[in-house]
Parts: C-alpha cells; sequence; structure tokens
C-alpha cells in the first residue's frame, strides 16, 4: 500500500496558486505523484464555484499520489478533510499589499471577464483609487467584492493548522531552496519516501517553476506594492487591516 500522500496546494487567489502548483507538478518527476489534470478543486471546469458537499468529495477523491490545488477557506469541514492522514496541505499567502495591486491588475489588463472589470475601468479612473476598492471593499450594482482583511480571515486559520504546510509567497520567490527543502521534509512527514538525492529533487523542482507560463503572470516581485500605494492608499490599509501585517510576520508595527 502506497504511503504516499495525496498533495493539495491551497491559496487565496492573486497570492501564489499558480506558482506552488508548478511547484506540485514538478514532484512527478521525484516521486510517485501523478497530475490528474482536473481544474481546481473547489471550481467546476466552466470556472464556477463549486459548492461545500462536492468540493468535500473531490478531496475524498483524491488518491494517493494524486496533485491539486485549490482556493480553500480556513474551516470545517475543509480543515479536518486537508489534514486528514494519508494528505498533504500547503498553504501558500502573500502580503497582502502585494495581493491587491496584482488583484488590480489581473482584474483591469489581464481579465476583462473579472467580476470587478467594469466597475474598474468605467467607474474608477486611477490606480489609486481601484487599490482603496481593493482594500475596503465594493458592494454595488454590478461591483460585489470583499474587504481586503475579509479575505484574508476566511484564510488564515490555515496557519494554525499544525497537519499544513504554510509557506510564503516571498519564500518561494526570493529563499526558494529553503521554501523547497520546508516542502519535502513536510512530505516525508506525511509519508512521502523519496528515492532521489535531495540535491536532484531540488533542482528538478526549482525547473519546474516557470512564472511565465502561467497565464496571470504579471510581476512576481514581492514588495511591488511600494511602486503603487500612495500615503492615502496607506492609511486606508492601516485603518482597514488593523494589526493583520503583524500578525502574518509582514511588519513589527505600523510605522511602514
Amino acid at each position: 500500500m502506497s504511503t504516499t500522500p495525496a498533495v493539495l496546494g491551497n491559496a487565496m487567489p492573486k497570492s501564489g496558486s499558480h506558482l506552488i502548483f508548478q511547484v506540485l507538478q514538478g514532484l512527478t518527476q521525484i516521486g510517485p505523484f501523478v497530475n490528474p489534470g482536473l481544474p481546481p478543486i473547489n471550481r467546476n471546469e466552466d470556472n464556477s464555484k463549486l459548492d461545500e458537499p462536492a468540493i468535500v468529495a473531490n478531496v475524498e477523491r483524491m488518491r494517493p499520489g494524486d496533485i491539486s490545488y485549490g482556493y480553500i477557506h480556513a474551516r470545517e469541514p475543509f480543515l479536518s478533510a486537508l489534514s486528514s492522514k494519508g494528505r498533504a496541505t500547503v498553504f501558500v499567502y502573500r502580503d497582502p499589499r502585494d495581493m491587491i495591486v496584482s488583484h488590480v491588475f489581473y482584474a483591469t489588463q489581464i481579465h476583462q471577464g473579472h467580476g470587478m472589470h467594469q466597475y474598474y475601468t468605467e467607474t474608477l479612473f486611477s490606480m489609486a483609487d481601484r487599490i482603496n476598492a481593493a482594500i475596503v471593499g465594493v458592494d454595488e450594482r454590478g461591483a460585489d467584492l470583499s474587504s481586503v482583511r475579509t479575505k484574508y480571515e476566511n484564510y488564515l486559520g490555515w496557519l494554525d493548522q499544525p497537519a499544513v504546510l504554510c509557506l510564503r509567497f516571498e519564500e518561494l520567490i526570493i529563499n526558494r531552496e529553503q521554501a523547497l527543502n520546508k516542502l519535502i521534509d513536510y512530505l516525508e512527514n506525511r509519508g512521502f519516501i523519496p528515492s532521489l538525492d535531495r540535491k536532484l529533487a531540488i533542482a528538478s523542482l526549482t525547473r519546474s517553476i516557470i512564472p511565465k507560463k502561467s497565464g496571470t503572470f504579471r510581476k512576481a516581485q514581492p514588495g511591488n506594492w511600494r511602486e503603487h500605494f500612495t500615503p492615502e492608499n496607506k492609511l486606508q490599509f492601516k485603518e482597514t487591516i488593523g494589526d493583520l501585517l503583524i500578525r502574518m510576520g509582514y511588519e513589527v508595527d505600523d510605522q511602514w
């Protein structure tokens, strides 16, 4: 019987989901892993969202060695389903400020079918206004967007799950070798028995990361928010987010 776990890469939208899935696809080169080629585990083929029972069914359908990814909130029944024996879940999170900038560019320039595209391009006409909207949220006819704080509160419970590996998006960009070593250590603790030398495994996983192959790729440079946040954006963010950046380890106080 295989001890290789089923592996899920989990992230918030615009926070590294495609990056971690590229990494996980690289696992097929270093062990008995397989990519079934399915859409995100919480979405249909047409990218529409699945309901809770369908998502859990997709999780339970994953066999040892299967690889998938998705956008799964940190609440039951998902916490239990993705922390159980025989499963390995990697949660990737990102500096909320960079996530906001990535979201705005994606919705305005890359994906014209995005639910916020029309609002961002026909109602708001400056990057600063779009950033503020993404910070506080939008609830208007034809535009529905939760605040950045609400978005993160839906996911940060994963950080408290000892059976889940939590990686910063920034680690995978700046300290990649260290992050990939953490991943292999974690998979070994979840049952994976490597057959490849660690250095060769790290090299193989590194080669699997090709950001420009992602249809959502724009700019993966951590700290890019500094080029776009105005002083007013910073003030609005601080008033909306509270101590979230400190809790996540991105700042030590609010004097940024």
